[in-house]
């Protein structure tokens, strides 16, 4: 699956290396030389990672983060800093108001991506393409296949999605409209029920090793991928 990274820097040298570094990684990029740029492309569909300025145009990048994390749409979406203020006291600043990791410049393109990738990986599971196994259920998302102790099993595109979903946020209840929102998206309209019918479906799908066991129903609230019962 393809990436999306924002880029927000003022300096054309600096964002105009980053994404040439990022589309060289196989991500895609869109790129802001200032706070409202950066805001007006902060929309749907959402980038996977932000990679923010401290110094903007027009604000500050803990202007902006503050702003992201206040809004229940964008809170999710994880945010690198980039600055020159290697002072511990502004790493403190940056990550108590939300950033998931800070780079002090100058950096090099290889430490720029690995960091990018831990993040990723981290706070975004379902961006990265790693094979995912949890009591011999196995999901690939890049072949997009999913077996239960090696035997194929046949799902359909939406329980895919949804079995990814919960494979890669174990161990916390989501309600139907949360589920719609991450595996249908924000700007699909579906009916709350419509959840019940592909957890079904998914349920009988991986039923026969026992691996419906793992998403369970959880009274009032919603839904849960657990290896406990």
């Amino acid at each position: 699956m393809t990436r999306k990274i924002l880029v927000v820097e003022d300096e054309v040298a600096i964002r105009d290396m980053l994404c040439l570094v990022l589309e060289q990684k196989g991500f895609t990029t869109d790129s802001a030389e200032d706070y409202q740029e950066a805001l007006a492309l902060i929309k749907e569909p959402y980038p996977e990672l932000i990679l923010m300025d401290w110094m903007l145009p027009g604000g500050s990048g803990i202007q902006l983060i503050k702003y992201l994390k206040q809004n229940e749409l964008t809170r999710q979406i994880p945010v690198i800093m980039l600055t020159a203020r290697a002072e511990e006291e502004d790493k403190i600043k940056g990550l108590d108001v939300g950033a998931d990791d800070y780079i002090t410049k100058p950096f090099s393109p290889k430490e720029l991506t690995s960091r990018l990738n831990a993040v990723l990986r981290r706070v975004a599971p379902t961006a990265v393409d790693d094979v995912i196994e949890v009591q011999g259920l196995r999901l690939d998302p890049v072949s997009h296949r999913v077996s239960a102790h090696e035997q194929q099993l046949e799902l359909g595109p939406t329980e895919f999605k949804l079995l990814h979903f919960f494979m890669t946020h174990p161990e916390r209840v989501y309600s139907r409209e949360q589920l719609l929102n991450n595996v249908w998206g924000t700007n699909v309209y579906v009916e709350d029920r419509t959840v019940d019918v592909h957890i079904r479906r998914l349920r009988n799908a991986v039923s026969g090793a026992g691996h419906d066991k793992l998403i369970q129903t959880v009274r009032g609230a919603g839904y849960r991928f657990s290896t406990r019962l």
